[in-house]
């Protein structure tokens, strides 16, 4: 059911700063800041070869990502994000073994355009894990 790692996503207090931190120390190519407002954050991807980092940033008071900062002003890792092949498939295998899908169960878009769903943290050991649904092979 799983496949591959997405990304890693970290929330950070200062996106601007963050960014460049990853572009001039560590010469990563860093993609532009995009704003998701039905997520309530402002995102950039820094491209690795075999994945990908999300630092997420608050958009709007009303923010997951400012309460999580609120917790954690320097910030860190948010959540981790796998592959999935079919949503909707791998959502009810989960539930049918009683894990906890946040929310309403119903996928939402995430930054990549691709439906995403939030499993609860105390299903996998404390961490957040978004399983993210990703084009099938021809």
């Amino acid at each position: 059911m799983i496949g591959r790692l997405n990304h890693v996503a970290i929330a950070v207090p200062d996106l601007a700063a963050a960014a460049a931190n990853y572009r001039d120390s560590l010469g990563a190519k860093v993609s532009a800041p995009v704003d998701i407002p039905h997520q309530g954050v402002t995102v950039v991807f820094i491209e690795l070869e075999n994945t990908k980092i999300e630092l997420l940033h608050p958009l709007g008071e009303n923010s997951p990502i400012a309460k999580f900062l609120e917790n954690n002003p320097s910030g860190g890792i948010h959540h981790i994000s796998c592959e999935v092949n079919d949503i909707y498939a791998a959502r009810d295998k989960l539930k049918a073994s009683g894990k906890r899908v946040l929310g309403s169960g119903e996928p939402k878009t995430g930054a990549h355009g691709t439906p995403v769903l939030f499993l609860h943290p105390k299903d996998f050991d404390g961490t957040l894990v978004e399983i993210e649904e990703v084009a099938k092979a021809s």
